[in-house]
């Protein structure tokens, strides 16, 4: 099964007074997380979103279990969970540098027309990209 996973370091601003990164950031490295595994399948969110397709988050869900701290090295672990339909689905874990698991988390994401804002089936040359690396 394909995974992306993307790393960085915990910037300043991103935390509170105890350098622990504050709880709403996760939802942007979440973000990276799906926008690098994008970027793995030859997939452009600025192509979609050009060609009239949205793709608005629907549904987050997330388990703390350790805090990221100020200059941690963190990983985003982003994997798919099953094939999309009018709606792409998405496991994450993220981890520091010593390997410690600090998020699990889901996101549901429904394809939208840009102008009607009516759902719609995953493109096909989205579907294409991701045959080649599930097996659903």
């Amino acid at each position: 099964m394909h995974k992306n996973e993307i790393s960085f370091r915990v910037r300043y601003g991103e935390t509170d007074q105890m350098g622990v990164v504050y709880h709403g950031n996760y939802a942007q490295y979440l973000e990276m997380g799906r926008l690098s595994w994008l970027r793995d399948l030859d997939v452009s969110y600025r192509v979609m979103e050009d060609n009239g397709i949205i793709l608005p988050v629907i549904s987050l869900q997330i388990g703390y279990k350790k805090s990221a701290l100020y200059d941690d090295l963190i990983t985003v672990v982003t994997k798919l969970k099953k094939t999309p339909s009018v709606k792409i689905e998405f496991d994450y874990e993220i981890y520091n540098e010593k390997k410690e698991l600090l998020v699990t988390a889901n996101t549901v994401l429904a394809f939208l027309n840009k102008e009607t804002k009516r759902p719609m089936k995953c493109p096909d040359y989205v579907l294409q990209k991701i045959e080649k690396f599930y097996d659903f």
